[in-house]
Formats: C-alpha cells, structure tokens, sequence
C-alpha cells in the first residue's frame, strides 16, 4: 500500500475540503459532533473507566465518522439508519473495537513512562503548594508532560489512518499501524500545518470570548455562547479528517453499499 507524500500546503487543504463537506449537510455532522462531545463529557465523569472506555471506542468513531464523509461527498443525505452501517459487518465491531483496545492501552503506557520517573518530584511539589501557589505542581508536570506529549504524538501517528485501513482494506491491526506511521511521517509537515490551522481556529474561538467578558457579559453566559460555536469548530474538524485520508491513500475504499 503506497501513501502519499504531500506538501505542507495539504494541511491547510484538509482543513478547507472538511469545511466544504460540512456545509453540505451542517445538522448532520453537528449533530453527530454534539453526540461525540456528550458522550466525551459523560466518560470524564466515570474515571478512569469511562475515558479508557471512550478511547477503545475511537476507531469506531472515526470508521462511522469518515464513512458518513462519503457519503455526504457522494450526495447521499445522511439518515439515522446510515451511522452505523459501517460497524455492521460481520467481524468489523470486534476488529475495531480490539484497535481501540491497543490505543487504549498503548495511551496508558505511555502516561505511566511519562509521569511514574516523576512520582516521588509531584507528590513533593503537591506538598509545598499552597491553595493559592500551585507554580511547584506546574513546573514539576512540565516534564512528564514534554514527554507523555512526544510519546503520545507518536501513537496519535500509528492510528490516525489505522482505523479505515482496517475498516475498508481490510488490513490486519500490524500493518495498519505501520502504513498509518509511514504515511504520517511522510505527510509530517503537512501534519504541522493542519495543527496549527486547528489550533489557531479553537484560540480564535477563545479570544473572541474573552473579548465579550472584558466587554461585560457575564462569563457563564460567555461560556453557553461559545458551546455551539466549539461544537461547529469540531464537526469541521471530523469532516476534515475525510480528505486527509482520501489524498494520502486515495479514495481506496470498497464500494458504498447502503439500504434502500
């Protein structure tokens, strides 16, 4: 399997195609970025079951997500039927949900190489910081989060093309995980890009925020604006994840086949 090698360019690329496939069918995908979101926040309140859960979930997530791209792209509205279409072959849920297993646990490893070295300097600095000084907890994580950052980014890599490899190739869950690192490393500045197009779309989002406090709104109200706006920002983010896939590896995916 041959990926790509992009310009810097294309990240700025994948972000505006996500925007184009989002205004075609805007309730869909804010709805189903919405129902992502709910269901992010409802797995933050069961730790830490409910975000490993979350995380074995992902590569689901995303199959239905970038399948429900297609389909958008191929002037298909999407129904409530369709969603979850994609899972439902035999076999595919086990597969996907065993990636997410691996993600899941490759995360974990990750957080315990990056903070355990740090265990006896964290619990040091939660001693000597006050209710109103928390600067010896801050500059204590700064390390372990350098590196859970760099190792993290590393496994963000391995799965990021991993799921539709599985889902649409049909690509055992090693080579899956190596065509996903190969076609990142080739597309790396393409990578930067696209971070730095999403960072600054959600810093934007912030500033205007803060904007409206300092004009005088209340922020608790500030706070329920912003919500839909965050909500959009996301849903574009998930459309844009379609052409990222489609202009490294090719549109390479098995035939739509849907209920009538």
């Amino acid at each position: 399997m041959q990926a790509a090698s992009l310009p810097a360019t294309a990240g700025w690329q994948w972000a505006r195609n996500g925007l184009e496939l989002f205004l075609r069918q805007p309730l869909a995908m804010f709805t189903w970025a919405m129902a992502i979101s709910m269901t992010l926040m409802l797995a933050s309140l069961t730790p830490p079951i409910g975000p490993l859960l979350f995380v074995t979930a992902m590569p689901v997530i995303t199959v239905m997500t970038l399948s429900a791209c297609r389909h958008i792209e191929a002037g298909r509205v999407m129904l409530p039927s369709m969603w979850l279409q994609p899972v439902k072959k035999a076999g595919m849920a086990k597969r996907l949900f065993g990636l997410g297993a691996i993600y899941a646990g490759l995360s974990l490893l990750a957080g315990l190489v990056a903070f355990v070295p740090f265990m006896d300097a964290l619990a040091d600095a939660f001693q000597q910081a006050g209710a109103d000084d928390l600067t010896p907890i801050l500059l204590a994580l700064r390390m372990p989060l350098l590196i859970f950052g760099v190792l993290y980014v590393i496994v963000a890599a391995l799965f990021w093309y991993a799921p539709a490899l599985v889902a649409w190739h049909g690509t055992r869950w090693s080579q899956a995980l190596f065509f996903s690192g190969v076609a990142c490393w080739r597309n790396k500045w393409a990578f930067a890009m696209y971070g730095l197009v999403w960072a600054a779309v959600f810093l934007a989002i912030d500033f205007c925020s803060n904007m409206l406090v300092a004009a005088g709104l209340s922020p608790q109200l500030v706070g329920v604006l912003q919500v839909p706006f965050n909500i959009a920002a996301g849903s574009i983010l998930y459309c844009s994840f379609y052409p990222s896939y489609t202009s490294v590896f090719g549109t390479g995916a098995p035939a739509l086949q849907f209920d009538h």
